[in-house]
C-alpha cells in the first residue's frame, strides 16, 4: 500500500522530469530535499541556508535540541515518505531534514514580515523571489508538510497563525479563487498544494473512462470554428471549468508565461504518481493539446480573449501545449471532458455542418476568397435570371 505522504512512487515521475530537465532551463537556487544532497555544483547557494537556520532557531521558542528531538521522531515517517532507498545515516537525514525544513519556515516567516528582507542581501534581490518560489513547487524538491508543520508548531506553540496558513500565504499567487485554508485536507507537499489550487472550485464529475491508447474524438480549435462552433472566455476562475452548450464552446482564460510549462509538468509528474484515478490536470493539458495544433490555434484563443502570453509568439505556446502531453501515462479521461469531446465531434460530423466547413475553408478562408465567391453567386444568379427571360420572350412570339 502507498503511504499517503510517499513522494515519489514510480519511475514515471523520474522519466517526466528527465524530459523537463532536457526541455527547461533549471536554476534550483535553492534545492531541497534528497535529491541534490551533496551537490557540488549547488554549494554557493547551499552556504545561504545556515543563515536561515541560525534566524529560525533564534526566533523559535523552543530550544534547538527539542527540535532536533522532535525530527528525530519524525525521522522513520520522513524515510518511509521516499520510495527510493535512502543512503542516509539517521544522523544525516535528521540534519538535513532540519535545515532544509527550518529554511522554508524561516523564509516563509521573513515573506510575511516583509521588512526582514532588507536584512539579507541574498533575499532582497527581488528577481530571486520567483526563481525560489519556483523551485519550492519542483516535484523533485518536496520535502514532506507535515515535517514543517509539525516543526513550526514545536517552534512556535502560542502562535496564532499556522504553517498551512503561512504556505497559503506564501503562495497567494496561485491562490486565485481566495480559498481559505482547511486543515481537513491533508496535503502532501507543496506541489499537491499547487495542484489543489488548481482544482478547487472545479464543477467537474468525479469519475474517468477507461480510454486505453485510442485518441479523443477531437478535432482542433480552426476546424472546430469552421463547423460552425463559437468560442467564448468563459467567467469561471478555476481553468478546469470547460462548458459546450449549443454552438459556444466556454473556456477560461489562461495566461501563459514562462512558468506555464513548468508548473503543468510538475503536477502533470505528481498525477502520474499518486492520482492516476483522478489525472484532472492531465485531462485539461491533454484537452488543450488537441484543441491547440499550430499557432493559427492560439491566435484564435487569444482573439476570442481566452489565451494571453508571454512568451515570444504563437507558436511558442502551441508547442508548450503541444509537448505537456508527450511520454504521459494517460489511458484515463474525465467523463464531462470526454462528452464535450463527443458532442463536438458529432457536431462537426453533422451532414449540414460538414458542408458549412467546406464552405467557409474552400470559398470564405480569406476576405478576397469571400469576395470571389460572393460575385460569382451573383454572377450565376444574374445568368439564371437572364437565361429565364430569354426563354420567357420566346414562348411569348
Amino acid at each position: 500500500m502507498v503511504s499517503c505522504y510517499q513522494i515519489v512512487v514510480s519511475t514515471r515521475c523520474l522519466l517526466h522530469f528527465l524530459i523537463l530537465k532536457k526541455r527547461l532551463t533549471l536554476l534550483n537556487l535553492f534545492p531541497l530535499a534528497l535529491f541534490h544532497y551533496r551537490n557540488e555544483r549547488l554549494q554557493d547557494m547551499e552556504s545561504h541556508k545556515p543563515v536561515l537556520f541560525k534566524k529560525f532557531t533564534q526566533r523559535a521558542l523552543s530550544s534547538l535540541d527539542d527540535l532536533v528531538c522532535l525530527v528525530k521522531h519524525l525521522e522513520p515517517k520522513v524515510r518511509a515518505s521516499y520510495s527510493k532507498t535512502i543512503y542516509l545515516t539517521k544522523q544525516e537525514l535528521v540534519k538535513l531534514t532540519l535545515m532544509d525544513a527550518a529554511f522554508v519556515i524561516e523564509l516563509f516567516i521573513m515573506s510575511c514580515l516583509t521588512f526582514e528582507h532588507g536584512t539579507d542581501a541574498k533575499l532582497s534581490q527581488r528577481w530571486l523571489r520567483g526563481y525560489i518560489t519556483r523551485d519550492l513547487l519542483s516535484l523533485e524538491n518536496q520535502l514532506p508538510f507535515f515535517v514543517m508543520e509539525e516543526l513550526f508548531n514545536k517552534a512556535f506553540p502560542r502562535e496564532n497563525s499556522s504553517f498551512l496558513k503561512l504556505t497559503y500565504r506564501y503562495f497567494g499567487q496561485f491562490n486565485e479563487q481566495q480559498l481559505e485554508p482547511n486543515p481537513d485536507v491533508k496535503i502532501k507537499h507543496f506541489t499537491d498544494l499547487l495542484r489543489l489550487f488548481y482544482l478547487q472550485g472545479n464543477k467537474l464529475e468525479q469519475g474517468h473512462l477507461f480510454l486505453g491508447y485510442q485518441p479523443l474524438p477531437l478535432y482542433n480549435v480552426n476546424a472546430l470554428q469552421e463547423a460552425g462552433i463559437h468560442f467564448k472566455a468563459c467567467e469561471s476562475k478555476c481553468l478546469l471549468d470547460l462548458k459546450f452548450s449549443g454552438r459556444i464552446l466556454e473556456i477560461p482564460q489562461i495566461t501563459v508565461d514562462d512558468d506555464t510549462e513548468l508548473l503543468f509538468r510538475n503536477m502533470i509528474a505528481l498525477e502520474q504518481c499518486h492520482y492516476l484515478d483522478a489525472p484532472y490536470i492531465t485531462d485539461y493539458a491533454t484537452l488543450l493539446d488537441y484543441l491547440i495544433d499550430t499557432d493559427k490555434d492560439v491566435d484564435l484563443l487569444i482573439h476570442k480573449k481566452i489565451v494571453s502570453h508571454d512568451l515570444g509568439d504563437s507558436k511558442d505556446v502551441a508547442e508548450l501545449f503541444n509537448g505537456i502531453g508527450k511520454n504521459v501515462f494517460h489511458i484515463k479521461f474525465n467523463f464531462q471532458y470526454f462528452d464535450i469531446c463527443r458532442r463536438l465531434h458529432d457536431y462537426c460530423h453533422d451532414p449540414w455542418h460538414e458542408k458549412k466547413a467546406t464552405l467557409r475553408r474552400d470559398y470564405c478562408n480569406t476576405l478576397w476568397c469571400t469576395v470571389a465567391s460572393i460575385a460569382g453567386i451573383i454572377l450565376l444568379v444574374l445568368t439564371i435570371v437572364q437565361t429565364i427571360f430569354s426563354i420567357l420572350q420566346v414562348m411569348l412570339k
